[in-house]
């Protein structure tokens, strides 16, 4: 069996859980270019922990230009297996207030300007993405929202959009519609390299705001966000904090297969690879390119 890590990828705040013990930052190089920021190591009770500041520390990095390739690419050098993604949202539902976390199972990618995927030209690779969340992550997302007695939904499709403006008034009309539960900026393409690293991945959406589209909320207040922001910071402390307490020392199967998504994925011939881009996948594709 493999030793599980458990990586999280998030804001700051996350990575000075009480009790989070060997603490260092360490920067991790990547052959796709730049992580957000250097990775945090930390072990809490006997569970090892990689934690990620998706926009680097300070908030650096607007969505549009984090580096997603270097950043799941660096989580996988680490020795990562599951990563948890939390993220800031707007609500397309009543139901989902502000202050709700939402256990998200599905994407609607609607960004157009970020590097998608570490496969292309010199080998090429098609994984499958029907689900693209890891469902044993969310059991275990959802048993320590309960335990903390966090407001949470499990279920929802993610509308990714690609800011970094936010959604007029039509569009958010529009994902609700599509029946989307939350709109977000950053789960993709990260969503798709967790898969195509062979990594399980999970999302937990922090409600922050109705969007544009609630009458008695108006347009999305930058001001009030922050503040549910900060809220929310506390929660998400401790849901990370209860997941890793309760997290399994061995990495369990995924069921879905998001482990082994590389097994039939690749479709060059041997003969038609690309060293230089083979040299670049050896952290993501390793298992299988050998």
């Amino acid at each position: 069996m493999v030793k599980a890590v458990l990586g999280v990828i998030g804001g700051s705040g996350i990575y000075d859980l009480p009790g989070l013990r060997e603490v260092r930052w360490q920067k991790v190089e990547s052959p796709w270019g730049e992580p957000s920021d250097a990775l945090c190591f930390g072990t809490l009770g006997d569970l090892p922990m990689v934690f990620l500041p998706r926009h680097g520390r300070g908030h650096r990095i607007p969505p549009g230009e984090i580096n997603y390739r270097a950043n799941i690419d660096a989580l996988k050098r680490a020795g990562v297996t599951d990563v948890v993604s939390l993220s800031a949202c707007g609500s397309l539902r009543a139901d989902l207030a502000p202050g709700m976390f939402v256990l998200v199972d599905q994407y609607i990618d609607r960004t157009v300007a970020r590097a998608k995927s570490f496969f292309g030209t010199g080998c090429v690779a098609h994984v499958a993405f029907g689900d693209p969340v890891s469902p044993r992550l969310l059991d275990r997302l959802e048993a320590a929202a309960r335990a903390e007695a966090i407001a949470l939904h499990r279920g929802g499709t993610y509308l990714a959009m690609e800011g970094p403006q936010f959604s007029t008034l039509a569009e958010s009309r529009l994902y609700r519609e599509w029946g989307c539960a939350v709109i977000g900026m950053t789960n993709m393409p990260e969503a798709k390299l967790a898969r195509e690293a062979e990594l399980c991945y999970a999302s937990v959406a922090m409600v922050t705001d109705y969007d544009s589209w609630h009458e008695d909320h108006g347009t999305v207040d930058v001001a009030k966000i922050l503040a549910v922001m900060h809220a929310n910071a506390d929660s998400a402390k401790r849901l990370v904090a209860r997941l890793a307490a309760d997290f399994p020392a061995e990495h369990e199967p995924c069921p879905i297969g998001s482990d082994t998504a590389l097994t039939y994925a690749i479709i060059t011939a041997p003969e038609a690879r690309d060293p230089a881009l083979l040299r670049k996948l050896d952290a993501v594709a390793g298992r299988v390119l050998g």
